[in-house]
């Protein structure tokens, strides 16, 4: 687990990249349908849908990657776009299944986000939980008061 907190940030990089490269949908909707889903529209609210999810799908690219380079916004970041990959393959796999031969490398690559995401989370954990552990008493009961919240735990007496 201490490799995946370590290697975490490459993960977010890469497949921030590869989020991001969603935007190009506000230029070329039917082209990102197609390619995304093997289908294809034809009307304007249509288009403008594809358009405005592609904007948010290449935010959240936007997002994984400012993670990827910021240590202290890397748990927030991760954990919203976990989230958001998590309702995106729900959905599919729910209401999409015809559109799941097209869509399973997307759905592959956010099934993998999802898990490593999940194991950096509880590496996290562990490793603040031993940090604290770790702490001498006086350094345990200045630092209880303002990480016991962060594990899960009651300050020390």
């Amino acid at each position: 687990m201490d490799l995946i907190a370590r290697n975490f940030r490459w993960l977010m990089l890469i497949s921030g990249v590869l989020t991001a490269s969603m935007f190009y949908g506000l230029f070329a909707p039917q082209a990102a349908l197609e390619s995304m889903f093997g289908a294809s529209f034809n009307g304007q609210l249509e288009g403008l849908v594809i358009r405005s999810w592609s904007a948010l799908v290449g935010l959240i690219g936007v997002m994984l990657i400012y993670g990827a380079f910021s240590p202290q916004n890397r748990v927030c970041c991760a954990v919203f776009a976990a989230t958001s990959k998590a309702i995106f393959v729900v959905l599919v796999l729910l209401y999409g299944q015809q559109y799941l031969a097209t869509a399973a490398p997307a759905v592959a690559l956010d099934l993998l986000v999802i898990v490593f995401t999940l194991l950096f989370l509880l590496a996290t954990r562990r490793r603040a939980l031993a940090a604290v552990r770790a702490a001498p008493c006086d350094c345990r009961r200045r630092w209880s008061s303002e990480c016991h919240s962060l594990i899960g735990s009651s300050p020390p007496a």
